[in-house]
């Protein structure tokens, strides 16, 4: 064979693994696309049984995704909802990132600074109550190593933000001084989920001192930086401004990772210091929310539904209604006097106490933190995970049908409360009831 022969040879094998390539690419992006489509149109699903039944949307993604996958899984596959997917995650993990950052730009520095003892009261009893009792819980009576119990505690203790924010925006109290306090309750509780994790479980290494360093310098410079970088350069078609607070929130995450942290803490400490410039930017917090609930917080509450095993949960519920009954009562038992000692109505009160009883991200997180850490069994960790799940479900249900408190519903057209009056600081705890 001459070389002009071999050189043709090897031209048409060159030519035949590219269209083998070209094949192998067009079949994994439709069922990248294929997979798409199936997780909106579960969204879409999602959307429609929160508006027919009068729930919340996240709600209703969870318990969507948690059926979704035990009639998949039944039928066709487990691995077919393609929830280990890197881009799901991706997804996902960035839909959680942006929520809570949203949580953190609704507080107001103003009503935090009124009713900061309230929130860190609610907040801190919210937490240490159910860390306690369930790592008690777990050690004395379900016979739990010592370890194990105090993660238990840990996932216990956590209150979900980002489905207290999805509740609070979608009945209009994240524009309250209510819901505002409320927030920031949220982030003193999980605050603590986090120290407690910490200290508890991973090692102060010099990563810890590097993230807490450069989150230092970040968190004071961004409030200076971003007004002036948004007017000179904002309020154009390209959208900069989201650009510039995605690279801040995943540049922050990705450091938080690296340091044994967890991306969604500076997230929120982002949105709290920079709630007084971009927080009041209605027009970027309403693009930025389209994207969020359009987009990305659907795969986040989807993939948590889907971590719910039916089948694991019906031939071993004890521990799973354990967690449950303890978490929700220690919850009870410790924020609920609180919220009285601050002159909070009846109503007022539980509904509060309920929505500090969810639990979803920094929940699921410790949960898996311990599972991938060896300190918790496959088996224990369905259990936490079913109970944090559950938990983001019913106290919010049960809140939303009996104790919803209509007297502090935002008006037809109200904005945020202005800032005011040392009078606010008399109304009752979490009161957001404009005068």
């Amino acid at each position: 064979m001459g070389p002009r022969a071999r050189r043709r040879m090897a031209i048409e094998f060159r030519g035949f693994r590219l269209r083998i390539n070209a094949e192998k690419a067009r079949t994994i992006m439709t069922g990248v696309w294929a997979l798409a489509a199936l997780w909106l149109g579960l969204a879409l699903i999602a959307s429609l049984l929160s508006i027919w039944f009068r729930i919340s949307t996240a709600l209703s993604e969870i318990v969507v995704g948690t059926i979704a996958q035990l009639i998949i899984g039944a039928v066709i596959g487990s691995a077919v909802l393609g929830t280990d997917e890197s881009w799901v995650k991706f997804l996902s993990g960035i839909g959680a990132i942006v929520l809570t950052f949203l949580a953190g730009a609704e507080l107001d520095p103003v009503v935090f600074k009124l009713k900061w003892k309230e929130a860190a009261a609610v907040g801190l009893a919210s937490f240490f109550f159910p860390f306690i009792g369930c790592a008690a819980a777990a050690y004395y009576l379900l016979g739990w190593e010592p370890m194990p119990s105090w993660l238990a505690g840990v996932a216990m203790s956590t209150t979900s933000v980002a489905v207290v924010y999805a509740v609070m925006l979608e009945h209009g109290f994240n524009v309250t001084e209510y819901g505002k306090t409320v927030l920031a309750a949220c982030f003193v509780t999980d605050l603590g989920t986090v120290v407690a994790l910490g200290l508890i479980f991973a090692p102060f290494t010099m990563k810890t001192l590097i993230f807490l360093g450069v989150g230092v310098v970040v968190f004071v410079i961004l409030p200076w930086l971003t007004p002036r970088f948004f007017r000179l350069y904002g309020n154009r078609p390209s959208e900069l401004e989201t650009k510039f607070l995605l690279f801040c929130l995943l540049g922050m995450g990705a450091l938080a990772t690296w340091a044994d942290s967890e991306a969604v803490l500076p997230a929120y400490l982002i949105g709290m210091v920079l709630a007084g410039t971009v927080g009041k930017d209605h027009a970027l917090i309403r693009r930025l929310r389209t994207l969020t609930f359009g987009l990305l917080t659907p795969f986040y509450f989807i993939r948590a539904g889907s971590f719910v095993s039916i089948p694991d949960l019906v031939a071993a519920p004890a521990a799973f209604l354990f967690f449950f009954v303890v978490k929700v009562g220690t919850k009870i038992v410790g924020v609920y006097p609180v919220t009285k000692f601050y002159n909070s109505p009846n109503r007022e009160a539980m509904y509060t106490t309920l929505l500090m009883s969810t639990g979803l991200t920094f929940g699921t997180i410790s949960s898996l933190f311990g599972l991938s850490h060896g300190i918790i069994n496959q088996g224990q960790y369905s259990a936490l995970v079913a109970t944090v799940i559950a938990s983001a479900v019913i106290p919010t249900v049960i809140a939303n049908a009996f104790y919803l408190p209509r007297h502090l519903l935002p008006k037809a057209g109200s904005e945020s409360l202005p800032a005011g009056d040392e009078g606010k600081a008399a109304r009752p705890l979490l009161s957001g009831q404009a005068e």
